[in-house]
């Protein structure tokens, strides 16, 4: 069976080669003579095949594992073809950074199937303090942003999930109601699918908000229309000082980080 050793780890580090800056940085430079380099292709062809449990990632026909050894099964044939597309577009090396839809599946299996309980606790740590109920004190124009970007979700949130959030202005902290975190909690709690929950935690961590996560896991926003929600600030600031390359750069890999999130909980 073929082994993948595609860890889960961040993908927003420098990899060797990352442009000619890399030469005029001795830093960097350190940084890359130090990483290991990445695995070559050892497969032709990647598909699929229904088996017990769903649907098994397959290499050049053979069912693979997960990097601590469990079987590579996702439960739908749409969701096992993302897989498939993502190592049939590698090329002589395999990038895991390329891969989020991959390492998204390799995590759930290996660390939010069997710790699910642990999951349920951290993600419902964000239930108090979730980024839509801090706003900012000004200018006009970026309270109003996050009034219309921000108010309807929590809308939502209270009326679909019983989930009333108070407001705070700045960084001081704001203690929810009870009765609120509690039903963010019992939102989560109802989260049986173990692709669906570490979906949620992936959204929420890229966010920083429970409440936005979820609106996007019961389909009531899109993922575009949520990554926006939650870049509100950012986007203020890039129009009124301007866009800098790095950290769109870094930007866009949370990005598909959080899309491909999306994506596996639509499809699990």
């Amino acid at each position: 069976m073929a082994y993948l050793a595609l860890m889960s780890d961040d993908t927003r580090r420098d990899r060797p080669g990352d442009g000619p800056e890399a030469a005029l940085d001795p830093l960097k430079a350190v940084r890359n003579q130090t990483r290991p380099a990445l695995p070559k292709r050892f497969y032709k062809e990647a598909g699929f095949a229904a088996g017990e449990g769903g649907y098994r990632l397959t290499l050049d026909g053979r069912p693979a594992n997960t990097p601590a050894r469990s079987p590579l099964s996702v439960p739908s044939a749409d969701l096992a073809a993302l897989l498939a597309a993502e190592w049939g577009a590698q090329g002589e090396e395999i990038d895991p950074a390329t891969m989020p839809v991959t390492r998204l599946v390799n995590t759930t299996l290996d660390g939010v199937a069997p710790r699910r309980d642990a999951v349920v606790d951290d993600l419902a740590a964000y239930a108090g303090t979730d980024l839509l109920a801090y706003r900012a004190e000004g200018p006009d124009r970026l309270v109003s942003a996050q009034a219309a970007a921000w108010d309807p979700v929590l809308d939502w949130a209270r009326e679909a999930l019983g989930a009333r959030s108070i407001l705070s202005e700045g960084v001081m902290h704001v203690t929810q109601p009870e009765e609120s975190v509690a039903a963010l909690r019992r939102a989560i709690e109802a989260v049986d699918s173990p692709f669906k929950l570490a979906a949620l935690h992936t959204m929420t961590t890229l966010t920083g908000s429970l409440i936005l996560a979820l609106a996007v896991l019961h389909g009531h926003l899109d993922p575009a229309a949520a990554w926006a929600a939650a870049h509100v600030d950012e986007t203020y600031q890039a129009d009124a000082w301007g866009r800098d390359a790095e950290a769109e750069e870094r930007l866009a890999k949370r990005r598909a980080e959080f899309e491909a999130a999306a994506q596996v909980a639509a499809l699990a």
